[in-house]
């Protein structure tokens, strides 16, 4: 017969499993972070290397924007698809399913600044606001994280808070936007997505 203290933690993690998205994997941010780290790279080494002795990082990046915009989406891509694959493998284990009003409420709070941010970096790119595209997405990035941090496990609300304050640096010094960028979506993400399996996985 069950004790009342192990009746009420079986209550509290059932009523957890329904109101929390609780199939997050920490290996998608370790691959995440892998993925934005290559893509920081390659346009470090674009935009360097198209920079002159009278030329600005501005005119650097301007003359290397479609490759950007190209890397970005990449990264995007293979960061939701890693997400998406890792976390359905992580229901199978658990016997949960992914699609639950709970995942729904997630992804609908994450991808909410984040489809928002995407919006404003277009604005930023007509206009010629180049050097502050790194500080937007860490910004809304950090946002989302931190906005659905209420249907998921509490860990990634850290990681969002991580995101907001490199944004602001960003925003202050554009040029070191990359540096910036790279710390929180490639060092933060695979520190953070260990950290997760390791508690959580392991």
């Amino acid at each position: 017969m069950k004790n009342p203290q192990q009746e009420l933690s079986e209550i509290k993690s059932m009523m957890e499993r329904s109101t929390k998205f609780l199939s997050l994997s920490g290996l998608s941010g370790i691959m995440a972070g892998t993925y934005a780290l290559i893509g920081a790279k390659l346009i470090y080494y674009w935009t360097e290397s198209s920079i002159t002795a009278t030329s600005y990082l501005a005119d650097s990046i301007s003359g290397q924007i479609s490759r950007i915009i190209w890397v970005g989406i990449i990264v995007l891509t293979l960061s939701i698809l890693t997400a998406y694959f890792l976390s359905q493998k992580n229901s199978r284990l658990t016997s949960s399913k992914i699609w639950t009003p709970a995942g729904k409420r997630f992804l609908t709070a994450l991808f909410l600044p984040v489809t928002l941010g995407a919006l404003f970096c277009f604005a930023l790119l007509h206009l010629g606001y180049f050097e502050l595209i790194a500080s937007t997405t860490l910004l809304f990035y950090g946002m989302g994280l931190i906005n659905s941090s209420l249907f998921t496990l509490n860990d990634i609300r850290h990681l969002g808070f991580g995101h907001v304050v490199l944004g602001i640096l960003a925003a202050f010094f554009p040029a070191f936007g990359l540096f910036f960028w790279a710390i929180g979506f490639g060092i933060l993400h695979i520190l953070h997505g260990s950290i997760m399996y390791f508690k959580y996985e392991k």
